[in-house]
């Protein structure tokens, strides 16, 4: 096809994952009539539709959906391209998209953000936060470089590094502290709070009080760790958080942590990136400074707890 770019195939990518011209285009930085334009010059280069429209959505017509497959496959090629050649030049320079789970990302992000400009002043740190299936989908999409998530993802085709591990803690009302902190089976008896469905801490939480996947009706939930903690401050029921939300959690909120007795729930807090990432030589380097600065900040956490 004479004329085809990478554009062409960026904004065929943008519109099959928006599913809306006008949420593609605004991802694309571009105006939706210029989007329209790019993919109707597309189709004609193609010979046919590629996209149903209809009135608030699209749809990719069977070709469509074959085509934006193999436009992913291209564009991942050439995003490993350009990495190649970031790692040949200046190291620990350019662009890094990080991905941060949202049970991460405001207590160690800034520690994160500083940390690397101090060690690589030219890197041109991106960060996003998302939950882990959004991060993944992202990572596999070259939309990402590396992600901080809950390890094992057990993935094979990421490359796995550690990071740190931290426990997670009880939080219950603040007239509840000095009691006994109770069995975790017992949790959802004085009605557990959680977060809600896609945050894999949740999953966590569940796995150590040995209750089902599924929602019993003894649980309630929020959309963040901050609105949990808020709950439980209003005698709404007792929540897991980890480790590190401490000191920025409990900051208002009127509530007691209690620490479980062993065997102590915890979680591993790592990095993750696709193994044909052409950058993981110097993701290895980037990881080893993250791992000094969430071990630093554990230990400034545990000894003021």
């Amino acid at each position: 096809m004479i004329g085809l770019t990478l554009k062409h195939l960026r904004y065929l990518d943008a519109l099959a994952r928006h599913g809306h011209f006008g949420r593609a285009a605004s991802a694309c930085s571009i105006t939706q009539p210029a989007l329209s334009i790019q993919i109707k010059e597309l189709e004609a280069m193609v010979g046919t539709p590629l996209v149903e429209r209809a009135a608030r959505q699209i749809r990719l017509t069977p070709l469509g959906e074959d085509f934006v497959s193999r436009a992913r496959k291209i564009l991942l090629d050439v995003e490993e391209l350009e990495d190649l050649a970031r790692a040949a030049t200046a190291p620990m320079a350019g662009r890094l998209r990080l991905g941060v789970i949202p049970t991460v990302a405001p207590y160690f992000l800034p520690e994160i953000i500083t940390a690397l400009s101090q060690h690589f002043p030219d890197l041109d740190l991106q960060p996003r936060e998302a939950i882990t299936p959004a991060l993944i989908e992202s990572l596999r999409e070259s939309r990402l470089d590396v992600a901080i998530v809950a390890l094992p993802m057990s993935e094979p085709s990421f490359r796995e590094f550690a990071l740190f591990e931290e426990e997670f803690v009880l939080v219950r009302p603040a007239e509840q502290a000095g009691r006994p902190v109770p069995r975790p089976d017992l949790l959802h008896e004085m009605r557990l709070l959680l977060l809600e469905e896609g945050h894999c801490f949740r999953d966590q939480a569940l796995s150590f009080c040995n209750l089902a996947p599924s929602k019993p009706r003894q649980l309630m939930e929020g959309n963040s760790l901050t609105t949990l903690v808020q709950m439980v401050s209003s005698g709404m029921g007792v929540t897991l958080i980890p480790e590190m939300a401490i000191p920025l959690e409990t900051r208002s909120a009127e509530v007691a942590i209690s620490r479980f007795p062993a065997p102590k729930p915890s979680r591993t807090i790592g990095m993750v990136w696709r193994r044909t990432n052409p950058l993981a030589d110097r993701l290895m380097k980037i990881g080893a400074i993250i791992r000094g600065a969430g071990q630093a900040k554990r230990s400034q956490i545990a000894g003021a707890v």
